[in-house]
Parts: C-alpha cells; sequence; structure tokens
C-alpha cells in the first residue's frame, strides 16, 4: 500500500479541488509514492497524535484539521506545530488533512451534524457547485420551541454548555448549520429560511440577532468531530483488510469547560 492510495480513497470522497483558497487540505509531509502499512486518525495533528502514531507503528496520519495551516516561518521544538513537524519526519510519518474539502460534500462535515438531529431534506446552505459547497440547512421533523430545540441539540451533539442568542418565540421548524467557525454564513441561513442557525466560533456581536432568528454555538471541535469516524469508515470500507485506527487520544479540544 502507498500513501497516493489512501489519499485517492479520501479524494473520491472529498475531492481536493473543493477546498477554500485559504485552505492547506492535502497532504503536508510525505510524498505520494512512500510506502504506508497502518494509518492514524485524529481531529488535530497534534505532538501527542504523532506520539500515538509512533508508538502504535502507524506510518500516515489522516486528520481533518491541516497541520501546516499557513507558512512556517521557523520549524522548532517550541511551538506545538513545530514539535509535530520535526517528530513526523524523524519518525518517517506522512500527513494528510481533509479540511475544507471534507466541509464541502453534504457527506462530510456538516450532513454528520444535521444526521444527528435528523433533519430531512437537507441541502446544501451555501453552494458553489453541483452539490457542494459550505453547510446544509433542513428541516426538523417536527416543529420546536427554542428550549426543546435547546436540549435536542444539547442532547444530540453531548454537549456540557452552548452559547445562543435569544431564544425565538415562535416554533422552529428549518435548521441551518455549518461545522467549524461558520460565523460567515449567518446571513445565508437567514436567506434560507432558517429559523434556527448552528455552528461554532461565533463572535460576540453576532448574537444580535433579528426576530425570529437564533443562533447556537455548540464549539468548534463538538462540531466536526464526526468527520474522524467519517474517514476511519470510509477507509475501512476500500480496505477491510487494512491497519487503520482511531486516536485514543481522540478530545484534542483545546477548549475546556469548567
Amino acid at each position: 500500500m502507498k500513501v497516493k492510495d489512501i489519499i485517492r480513497v479520501i479524494e473520491e470522497f472529498a475531492p481536493l479541488s473543493l477546498q477554500e483558497g485559504w485552505d492547506n487540505s492535502g497532504l503536508c509531509i510525505g510524498s505520494p509514492e512512500d510506502v504506508v502499512s497502518s494509518v492514524l486518525l485524529g481531529l488535530d495533528c497534534t505532538p501527542v497524535l504523532v506520539d500515538e502514531a509512533i508508538a502504535c507503528g502507524a506510518d500516515m496520519i489522516v486528520t481533518h484539521h491541516p497541520l501546516i495551516f499557513s507558512g512556517l516561518k521557523k520549524i522548532s521544538p517550541d511551538n506545538p506545530v513545530g514539535e509535530a513537524v520535526i517528530k513526523a519526519i524523524k519518525a518517517g510519518i506522512s500527513i494528510y488533512a481533509a479540511h475544507t474539502s471534507a466541509d464541502k460534500v453534504i457527506a462530510g462535515v456538516s450532513g454528520a451534524m444535521a444526521a444527528r438531529l435528523g433533519l430531512e431534506d437537507v441541502q446544501i446552505l451555501d453552494e458553489d457547485g453541483e452539490g457542494t459547497g459550505l453547510g446544509v440547512v433542513g428541516n426538523l421533523p417536527e416543529p420546536l420551541s427554542a428550549e426543546e430545540a435547546v436540549k435536542l441539540v444539547k442532547k444530540s451533539f453531548g454537549l456540557k454548555a452552548m452559547r445562543a442568542s435569544k431564544p425565538v418565540d415562535g416554533k422552529i421548524s428549518r435548521v441551518a448549520m455549518c461545522g467549524g467557525s461558520g460565523g460567515s454564513l449567518i446571513g445565508t441561513a437567514m436567506k434560507s429560511g432558517a429559523q434556527l442557525y448552528i455552528s461554532g466560533d461565533i463572535s460576540y456581536h453576532n448574537f444580535f440577532t433579528r426576530e425570529g432568528f437564533m443562533i447556537m454555538d455548540i464549539g468548534h471541535y463538538e462540531s466536526e468531530i464526526e468527520i474522524v469516524d467519517i474517514l476511519f469508515s470510509l477507509i475501512k470500507k476500500n480496505f477491510p483488510t487494512f491497519a487503520v485506527r482511531i486516536t485514543q487520544n481522540i478530545y484534542s479540544n483545546p477548549i475546556f469547560y469548567f
């Protein structure tokens, strides 16, 4: 098995051409021709994840968030990115990220969010091609009050807490959502007819919403974590006997709730 074989399967699901211009999805360490005997999956490529790959004998890491996101001016063990890069190169570990490429397919991050809530008639929220784009929008099986929607979202995503705007007075029947940092799609969510928009990393001023529209910030990590299972199932389905595993340190969320 070669790195390019794993990449082919991932990119058939989430083509690299779909990624946003600011993104850095794809192979950031290693060669497509490198031989790979085992893959380790996680959301973030942290030094801890690289250590785990070394310990379990994985020679390829696949994550959602890119290890190298913007230009590196230096590679030093004094910061987490540099430390992970150095460890991976020393150990001969290839690293691949499916970031906005996996965000923009309906079976990816946002589609998984919609499935957790049981949304029906799900469509891309901000379409940029034939059935691809950021976010999704769909309908609840039955309208819910704001209080009922809060309970459903917290239960569905396993949340201890969330941030939300002022609850709407009427029923919520249509819901838009985007995994990760989705503040830029608030206007698009309103235009879609949604009464509720769910995402992460929403800034303070965006919580001043218009009447009849509500925002829930469930957290960046919490909205995206299911992509790890999706990528695992994808690789396992195509290579049933291949050694692929999900990190034992799956909770890489840098945000702590007290």
